[in-house]
């Protein structure tokens, strides 16, 4: 893929009129309604203490991560383009069960924060680390205090961020510009020891890498692209990749479940899982479904719709037990 542009040119992806209306300093207050989830496994487990089933009132919400031991969740608002450096994106913190506590936790220009575009997250102790264009960084997951920016020098578009045993990875999609034109290259990040970053690989394989999710019993990642249509797993130190399954193509979020690989894609928006090669689709009708959060606790998985501005709450897939 590296060295032959591609421009993402479906409708929904028409991004620069779109994200023009979802900027400004003004959302409307978010507000949870209980609307219909639509199409689901029938075999689902039933929500424990569930809350909203969609929560409105975000600006272009991109990522959503579950922290079980605060029992909320944190949704990363680009809040305009996605690839500008402009100094307002934020943070939002919903309650456990997906209704609001703070519509702006974390705030670009705010108390010290700097942050542009968030996209994905991960939790490492106290810190939330956030892709945020071309830096990783980390606020206090308690008070959303900035504590740490780290620039990964050459990236171009960094999407996801995942923790592996030996140190932080972030994906690098290799699109660039307003139209997002693919160009690559095709990149994986590593933050190490001290904040160090090297390029752990780079492969036309991995084809426009979006989401990662770390395999704790593969002791590997996976990695789900948004121009290719293959889901790779990836060792640490190895600079090839193993196919795992394809699909539609337009992939976005991921996240374990078990032995399952659960993700959405923006091509046929729905979520899905692969498990053993097969893909199943688990729920439909999520247009520009974006980076996914995964709550055991309830059996809930969380999906941002990146175009309309809010979150749905969808049951997990039967069996869905795994990591949040």
């Amino acid at each position: 893929m590296t060295g032959s542009p591609w421009t993402l040119t479906l409708p929904a992806l028409t991004l620069v009129g779109v994200l023009a209306a979802c900027g400004g300093d003004h959302p409307p207050p978010a507000r949870d309604t209980t609307a219909a989830a639509g199409p689901a496994d029938s075999a689902a487990p039933p929500a424990a203490a569930a809350g909203p089933t969609r929560v409105e009132g975000f600006q272009t919400p991109e990522s959503v991560k579950y922290d079980p031991d605060l029992d909320v969740w944190y949704v990363a608002n680009i809040n305009g383009s996605p690839t500008a450096k402009d100094g307002n994106g934020y943070i939002s913190r919903l309650k456990g069960d997906g209704s609001v506590d703070s519509l702006k936790f974390i705030v670009g220009g705010v108390n010290g924060v700097q942050l542009d575009a968030p996209k994905g997250m991960a939790l490492q102790g106290d810190t939330i680390w956030v892709a945020d264009i071309t830096n990783v960084r980390g606020f206090n997951r308690k008070t959303g205090a900035p504590v740490a920016s780290v620039a990964l020098k050459g990236s171009k578009f960094l999407n996801d961020v995942a923790l592996g045993e030996d140190g932080i990875y972030v994906t690098d999609t290799g699109v660039e510009g307003s139209q997002l034109t693919h160009k690559g290259p095709d990149r994986i990040y590593r933050i190490g020891a001290k904040r160090a970053v090297t390029i752990a690989i780079q492969n036309d394989s991995l084809a426009g890498p979006n989401g990662i999710t770390w395999d704790a019993s593969g002791h590997r990642f996976i990695v789900v692209p948004f121009v290719g249509k293959t889901i790779v797993a990836w060792t640490p130190g190895s600079k090839q990749v193993t196919p795992l399954g394809e699909t539609k193509g337009m992939l976005d979020g991921v996240e374990m479940i078990g032995s399952r690989i659960l993700f959405t894609s923006w091509a046929d928006s729905s979520l899905h899982v692969l498990d053993g090669g097969t893909v199943t689709t688990v729920s439909t009708g999520l247009p520009s479904p974006a980076d996914i959060g995964v709550d055991t606790k309830r059996n809930r998985v969380a999906i941002p719709i990146f175009m309309e501005n809010r979150v749905e709450f969808r049951p997990l897939p039967a069996g869905g037990k795994g990591a949040s």
